[in-house]
């Protein structure tokens, strides 16, 4: 059953699956010289870390800290205390001893050096495993210090990154969300959900925004300030950009505060235009002028037009090139749509961390010929890359060695990336950077023979 937004797909009954016990979440372990990924704990850390004007301490040996640390290039127009790696730094004496005045100090001192409007507090396998009480410590100080001190409950051990992602929406749920007021309301007030502003992707959004009329009241959680965060159920529609990481938070949102909602995403023409209608009809549902859908359509029909200006040149470099796309969560659908705009060819993409509506999206996106993969065996991708069945992989760091051992163009599309590539403006850069390494010099040299292959 659907949810009865007039644009909603999102299925009412689905609800965060709950979290699989023990250290054993995953149903492989790490072998040597492969990633682990990532816990519940760097789920967690990631989802609420663009908060950037919060103190975030982490309460647990320090290489939890360090091994997360702003590892997601999520941008901030001003504040930088969310770039700061606050930790208890937890020894072997407080595995003994216990934790919890540590943290009792360093809340204290978080508070007095950086003077943040809330501190978020995050529990991880070694605290949470000596019994430390965090919930208690975080409400006593709380109390001392008048001003949110928030647990975030999302030991390493709860689960995979994907459910620290949930586990971070429900914390903001419980206590952030609806415990402030804005200091002025709109009809074009809107909430987009997991939106990180991963290098400065958001930016390239509130341009097309501003030209509508419409104010983005608050962004969980990228380029935001507590106050945006804590005011976002005051918002007149939301849109959930990654539903398996917030989805949650997009239902509680309605279900709570009558906010309606929808996925969606800003990568790729369609789709953009598709969240810009969705947002217009939305707003205009619940008090919006009454024009705001026609100028939609007349931003649309602008930029469009504009993209397919500048886009020209690549059309020809670009078409019929083959694309093994290999990432998760909506980007396993929302690339492809974008990469087939560009006239390539998608012969798969992975949908490891994606729902099933994600993976119901890209199957209708690759069509019946297009397959869906889970973990691709690294031996495996590297022949399917050095047999010339894809031309480039776009996926995250870990598989980049993949390629270039396959001496294939690789370019990134995960968190690690130096560019955005969302809205118009973001179509644009990923074309560019696509032709960039596709056609850079040094492919053609490395697979030249080597001059002890050629006859004399």
């Amino acid at each position: 059953m659907a949810v009865e937004t007039g644009v909603q797909d999102t299925p009412a009954t689905a609800r965060p699956r709950a979290p699989r016990p023990g250290c054993g979440a995953r149903t492989a372990k790490p072998t040597p010289g492969a990633a682990a990924g990532g816990c519940a704990f760097d789920g967690a850390k990631v989802a609420l870390q663009p908060i950037v004007d919060a103190a975030h301490v982490v309460h647990g040996p320090i290489g939890c800290e360090g091994n997360n640390w702003d590892n997601r290039h999520a941008a901030s127009s001003g504040p930088d205390l969310y770039r700061r790696g606050l930790t208890t730094d937890l020894g072997e004496l407080d595995v003994i001893g216990g934790g919890e005045a540590k943290l009792r100090a360093a809340i204290n001192q978080a508070i007095t050096q950086f003077d943040p409007p809330a501190v978020f507090v995050y529990q991880t396998c070694v605290s949470a495993l000596i019994g430390d009480d965090i919930q208690a410590i975080c409400h006593a100080a709380a109390a001392r210090h008048g001003r949110p001190v928030i647990p975030v409950e999302a030991a390493g051990f709860s689960g995979s990154k994907n459910q620290g992602n949930r586990m971070a929406g429900q914390a903001l749920l419980d206590h952030v969300i609806g415990t402030r007021e804005p200091a002025y309301t709109t009809a074009t007030d809107i909430t987009l959900i997991a939106e990180y502003n991963i290098v400065g992707e958001l930016w390239q959004l509130t341009p097309l925004f501003e030209r509508l009329g419409i104010r983005l009241l608050s962004c969980i959680t990228g380029d935001a300030r507590f106050q945006e965060v804590a005011q976002a159920h005051r918002a007149r529609a939301a849109m959930v950009i990654c539903a398996q990481a917030m989805g949650g938070v997009g239902r509680q949102l309605q279900e709570r505060w009558g906010v309606p909602y929808f996925e969606g995403s800003f990568h790729g023409l369609a789709a953009t235009a598709k969240a810009l209608r969705n947002l217009a009809r939305l707003l205009t549902d619940r008090g919006a002028p009454a024009d705001l859908p026609a100028r939609t359509e007349d931003l649309i029909a602008e930029q469009e037009a504009e993209v397919a200006r500048r886009f020209a040149p690549l059309r020809d470099r670009l078409a019929g090139r083959r694309v093994l796309l290999y990432t998760g969560g909506h980007k396993s659908w929302a690339l492809v749509a974008a990469l087939k705009e560009m006239g390539m060819e998608v012969i798969g993409t992975s949908v490891r961390k994606a729902t099933e509506n994600d993976k119901a999206r890209a199957q209708d996106l690759l069509g019946s010929d297009g397959t869906l993969f889970g973990a691709i065996p690294q031996p495996e991708m590297y022949r399917m890359l050095r047999a010339g069945e894809a031309d480039i992989l776009l996926s995250g760091g870990r598989t980049q060695f993949v390629a270039l051992k396959a001496r294939k163009p690789w370019l990134d599309t995960n968190q690690e990336r130096h560019h955005g590539y969302a809205g118009y403006a973001g179509f644009l850069t990923l074309a560019e950077q696509i032709d960039r390494t596709l056609h850079a010099p040094v492919w053609a040299q490395i697979n030249r023979p080597a001059p002890w292959e050629v006859e004399p």
